[in-house]
């Protein structure tokens, strides 16, 4: 008599792990549909007990076996900023919202302003009784994100509060790897014998920002090659409409700039290029300049901007699984997931 299939069968034979095959065959959790039926196929293939009647994946498909877990309730979207379609939250947040739309849930934006924050109140748009679960982008005041997590709600944060780092959320956080591009770009700049980099963005504008400047320092270090403070200008004005002003009174100071300046992100990056035109200068021959995000803009600008790329969509998917479980699995341990960004050089750092 033939030895009965497990779930720890089939994850063997397919390198996955058990909670995986779990999640394919009884159609729960965050799962790409290419997992699920490749999961699917091999239970089939191997005779696994439930889909013993069945022939094929199609099969399964076809029939009322596999059905969607119904879930009703909404996703609170809270964020401090408009997220206009350059953002790359823009598209992280078009696909949460598919994969949590796929198992029942509805979303709502709520914009937090600056008078609830002050206020320390909550928008007024928001029922906490009808929410089942929130999701934070670009909310960075700490005592305000430790309010939302008092709530008692399962609580995500799209990058988070510098201050977090020593005052743990109780929540999940999700981040980009903001590290290896701008570990692989110093690197290569070294074996180009350029030795004057820079780095430009508030530091303690949030997490990213921050790890990003620790990343460049670190890097410069690591490269054996000197940091200049007076090209780190990380504490010049809060990011707004008056960042501009500010950074071209620093920059235009400087007697002397560097070869390179690596902004926290895009933005900055233009903000640096439009200095250096009203200075008379041009990138990257007077200066190479490099951002972060993969910005639409980083693509169409004359000479286009090296930069590091967020995969947007995974970040989406990730996000969605996460909130997901914690909502599943309230008394899970505390999260931070961090996804993969990938360095692409352009123009403007003669590439």
């Amino acid at each position: 008599m033939a030895n009965k299939v497990t779930i720890q069968d089939i994850a063997d034979a397919l390198g996955v792990s058990r909670n995986t095959v779990s999640k394919a065959i009884n159609n729960t959790g965050i799962l790409a549909d290419a997992t699920r039926e490749k999961v699917l196929a091999k239970a089939v293939e191997m005779g696994y007990k439930q889909f013993s009647y069945a022939n094929s994946v199609s099969d399964i498909f076809g029939g009322s076996i596999v059905k969607k877990p119904e879930h009703t309730g909404e996703i609170a979207l809270f964020t401090g900023s408009f997220l206009d379609n350059s953002h790359f939250a823009s598209t992280m947040l078009d696909k949460f919202q598919h994969e949590i739309t796929d198992l029942g849930y509805s979303m709502l934006m709520h914009r937090v302003t600056p008078a609830n924050i002050a206020d320390m109140v909550l928008p007024a748009s928001f029922n906490s009784e009808r929410t089942k679960g929130i999701i934070c982008v670009e909310m960075f005041n700490q005592k305000y994100c430790e309010m939302l997590c008092s709530l008692d709600i399962p609580m995500l944060f799209v990058d988070a509060p510098v201050e977090s780092y020593s005052n743990q959320l109780e929540a999940d956080v999700l981040m980009m790897d903001n590290s290896a591009g701008f570990f692989n770009l110093i690197s290569n700049m070294k074996e180009r014998g350029v030795k004057k980099i820079g780095f430009v963005g508030q530091a303690n504008h949030c997490r990213s920002f921050f790890e990003r400047y620790m990343a460049f320092r670190n890097a410069m270090y690591l490269n054996g090659l000197p940091i200049d403070e007076k090209f780190c200008l990380t504490d010049i004005h809060p990011h707004g409409p008056e960042y501009f002003a500010n950074l071209f009174k620093v920059i235009s100071a400087l007697d002397e700039l560097p070869e390179l300046l690596i902004c926290a992100n895009d933005f900055i990056a233009i903000d640096i290029i439009n200095c250096l035109k009203v200075m008379g200068l041009s990138y990257p021959k007077d200066v190479m300049v490099a951002g972060f995000d993969d910005s639409a803009e980083s693509k169409v600008m004359t000479p286009a901007l090296t930069t590091c790329h967020i995969h947007s969509q995974i970040m989406g998917f990730t996000a969605a699984n996460l909130l997901v479980s914690r909502i599943e699995q309230p008394d899970l341990n505390y999260r931070t997931v961090y996804t993969e960004t990938n360095l692409i050089y352009r123009e403007s750092t003669r590439d």
